[in-house]
């Protein structure tokens, strides 16, 4: 099975891009809103490809949010443990971002 996304950061941002209907979903998941969303690189560029994403915080169209991956993905929505590979757990107000070249 490829790999869809290359994430090794366990939290990192993205921008809601769209939404995704499933007429069917694993036990759990039931009303559970799945969204489109485009990683995004520190300069808030599109990094890699778009995944589907678990909403817990009720995230919108071009949103930019914050995500989690794997293990801790699952753990974020109501029903624990449930298969699912990334899940949007905040919206982004404000960004701010020292020059990791100049010293605090």
């Amino acid at each position: 099975m490829p790999v869809l996304w290359d994430s090794p950061q366990p939290m990192y941002l993205g921008r809601v891009i769209g939404t995704c209907v499933a007429s069917r979903k694993y036990t759990g998941l039931e009303g559970v809103k799945l969204l489109v969303v485009q990683p995004v690189d520190r300069g808030l560029r599109p990094k890699g490809a778009p995944l589907v994403a678990c909403d817990t915080v009720r995230a919108g169209p071009g949103e930019l949010v914050y995500l989690v991956a794997s293990r801790e993905a699952s753990m974020a929505l109501d029903e624990a443990f449930v298969p699912v590979d990334a899940a949007i757990v905040g919206i982004v107000d404000d960004i701010d971002q020292r020059d990791p070249e100049v010293a605090p």
